[in-house]
């Protein structure tokens, strides 16, 4: 086609209408250096079909300030091979709106490297549906302080797989707002090393019906300083499986105020090993009615 041959002065004197007239081979005998060189206005004048029409190659040669300027109708119109080879500094000239107008497929198609460069305002922009859309890999990538900066809706958003596959340092970004708006499913997948991982304030966040559905398991998990940070009213959530399967260190660890705070069923389910593991303040802590279930 002419239009290759065209110089850049000439394509850059082109309107944005003659530009989104050309068809999608003409745009695609493009010169990357033409396109490196057409303007914010112009990059406008593309339909989604003339877009979708641009080889990764020139697509890496779009000027981040093009990038900004792409309506979120021409951002849905990006293929998953396009968005691919955006660069760092391509994709951090994406606006949280920008991102947040991208399909879940579109998303999915990011690369690792990339999903660790999105920066937290652009991470906010996603809706929860994008998030939960993300691969175990990409969300295994996201930055700590992305993390934590989650709202409330995109933490209720993901998904048990998601929240399995967080590290520690991860993990321990949350905030005790976020755990605390987990939901049972998401609690009860989480592997024992991520539960022995929380910070005693993290694990005081959790509501009784978290603590309810913690598997035996995680439980054991818990160290003695995690055990002893519980409130009351949450050693109280322990179902009486779990806390009869409490180890005999745990059980010692337990303070006096949470120990009065149980009920007689929990108390009845203290294995003698159990019990022999609590010392005399402990016991004296005991209520007669308490003391009888024994």
């Amino acid at each position: 086609t002419q239009i290759a041959d065209l110089t850049t002065t000439q394509i850059g004197g082109l309107t944005s209408t003659q530009l989104g007239a050309l068809s999608t081979t003409q745009v695609g005998a493009l010169e990357t250096t033409d396109l490196a060189a057409l303007t914010t206005t112009q990059i406008q004048g593309l339909t989604t079909t003339l877009l979708a029409a641009l080889t990764t190659t020139q697509v890496s040669e779009i000027e981040s300030t093009d990038i900004a300027a792409l309506t979120t109708t021409q951002v849905k119109g990006l293929t998953t091979t396009q968005l691919a080879v955006l660069d760092t500094t391509q994709l951090g000239a994406l606006t949280s709106t920008q991102l947040g107008a991208l399909t879940s497929t579109q998303l999915s198609g990011l690369t690792t490297t990339q999903i660790a460069d999105l920066t937290t305002t652009q991470i906010g922009g996603l809706v929860s549906t994008q998030l939960a859309g993300l691969t175990t890999t990409q969300v295994a990538e996201l930055e700590s302080t992305d993390l934590a900066a989650l709202t409330a809706t995109q933490i209720k958003g993901l998904t048990a797989t998601q929240l399995a596959v967080l590290d520690t340092t991860q993990l321990g970004a949350l905030t005790t707002t976020q755990v605390a708006l987990l939901s049972t499913t998401n609690v009860r997948a989480m592997a024992d090393t991520q539960v022995a991982a929380m910070s005693t304030t993290q694990v005081r966040a959790f509501t009784a019906s978290q603590i309810t559905a913690l598997r035996t398991t995680d439980l054991g998990e818990f160290t003695e300083t995690q055990i002893g940070a519980l409130l009351d009213t949450q050693v109280q959530a322990f179902s009486t499986t779990n806390f009869a399967a409490l180890a005999d260190t745990q059980v010692a660890a337990l303070k006096t105020t949470q120990l009065a705070a149980v009920s007689t069923a929990q108390v009845t389910a203290l294995t003698e090993t159990q019990v022999g593991a609590l010392d005399t303040t402990q016991l004296q802590a005991l209520s007669t009615t308490q003391l009888r279930a024994l």
